[in-house]
């Protein structure tokens, strides 16, 4: 069973989804649209597929069961939602949304279509993040007393000034926290377990001609009473591989991209040794840090393949729409606490 597949926005990210398609049994690229008929024409061409001029065109192409949302972040729900009423499955490039709202009319699209939805967080994929959540299932950790994120990239002026959504709240939805922290705010998140309260400050510091933050930090308690924090910039050249770290009475964990940088617990396994030195080295790319084009797309062909098992399979995806609002909300709070100087409570 091939799964055909249409990718709405052909931009930067849209190369990814399709070298992430090729690579993916089941699955095949077949169309693509963009609002400007001269890029899908471009991309059409040199990925094989055939351009659309229009979203409504290509939803009623037959051999599209599936539709990639790869437009910027503030103009994910009208395509998702049209592929859902059209019986099309649905994957979107993170954030679901930019609000808790919008995801909401996105995951209630597609479960009233009865359609498949799946959201790009491919950090929850790599070997080393899998690691972590088995050793947090396992209670090697103890009391889990604090859960860390750290994202202390660089962005250039000429990064934001290359695409007028750039730095919008309207259609990038925030800046250093909603573009490019919401990886490691889904990990934490998924990692820790549900957020009860933040409190956060953010500042615009070293870009000009943007609306959004370049610099974030929040304080958080978890439902299970830990603490933590998350930290995001787009102003730390040169730019560092994003961290998660995890501390508990009897563990204490740090993933630095695809790397464990430190795995030590109080009650060893046979298979810890093999994990520190089998896991110290795996990132192979700059992981987004100064570039955003520099990730490999082997992420994204494991969140395809996810996305075709579901379909396949007839499941809810292991990272569907609830999973993929999770972090918004979180985003979302700690925007209203630094605009309003509050703690926000989530519910």
């Amino acid at each position: 069973m091939t799964i055909g597949i249409g990718i709405v926005g052909c931009g930067m990210i849209a190369n990814f989804h399709a070298k992430a398609i090729a690579d993916t049994e089941g699955a095949e690229l077949v169309a693509c649209v963009d609002r400007n008929p001269d890029l899908a024409s471009a991309f059409g061409e040199k990925q094989g597929c055939r351009p659309y001029s229009s979203l409504e065109a290509m939803l009623a192409d037959p051999a599209v069961k599936a539709v990639s949302i790869c437009t910027p972040s503030g103009v994910h729900l009208d395509p998702a939602v049209a592929a859902a009423e059209a019986g099309k499955h649905v994957i979107v490039e993170k954030p679901l949304e930019i609000t808790t709202e919008r995801c909401d009319k996105i995951i209630e699209a597609c479960e009233k279509a009865g359609v498949r939805l799946t959201v790009t967080f491919q950090s929850r994929f790599h070997e080393s993040s899998k690691l972590m959540k088995k050793a947090v299932e396992a209670g090697r950790f103890g009391k889990i007393t604090m859960g860390d994120a750290y994202v202390k990239w660089y962005r250039s002026q000429e990064y934001y000034d290359s695409g007028a959504w750039r730095g919008t709240w309207a259609l990038d939805g925030g800046g250093a926290l909603m573009n490019q922290a919401i990886h490691s705010v889904d990990l934490l998140v998924w990692l820790m377990g549900p957020v009860e309260e933040i409190s956060a400050m953010m500042a615009t510091m070293t870009h000009e001609r943007i609306e959004v933050e370049d610099v974030a930090v929040a304080n958080l308690k978890f439902a299970s009473g830990a603490l933590g924090v998350i930290e995001a910039t787009t102003t730390s050249y040169p730019g560092a591989l994003k961290r998660v770290e995890i501390s508990g009475d009897k563990g204490s964990a740090v993933l630095e991209e695809e790397d464990i940088k430190d795995w030590q617990f109080a009650e060893e396994t046979a298979e810890d040794d093999t994990i520190r030195t089998e896991m110290a080295d795996q990132t192979d790319s700059g992981g987004g840090a100064a570039d955003p084009s520099a990730i490999s797309h082997h992420g994204h062909t494991m969140v395809f393949e996810e996305f075709i098992s579901s379909i396949i399979e007839d499941r809810p995806s292991r990272i569907d729409g609830h999973e993929g609002r999770r972090s918004v909300e979180v985003i979302e709070a700690i925007y209203e606490s630094a605009k309003s100087g509050q703690r926000i409570k989530l519910s």
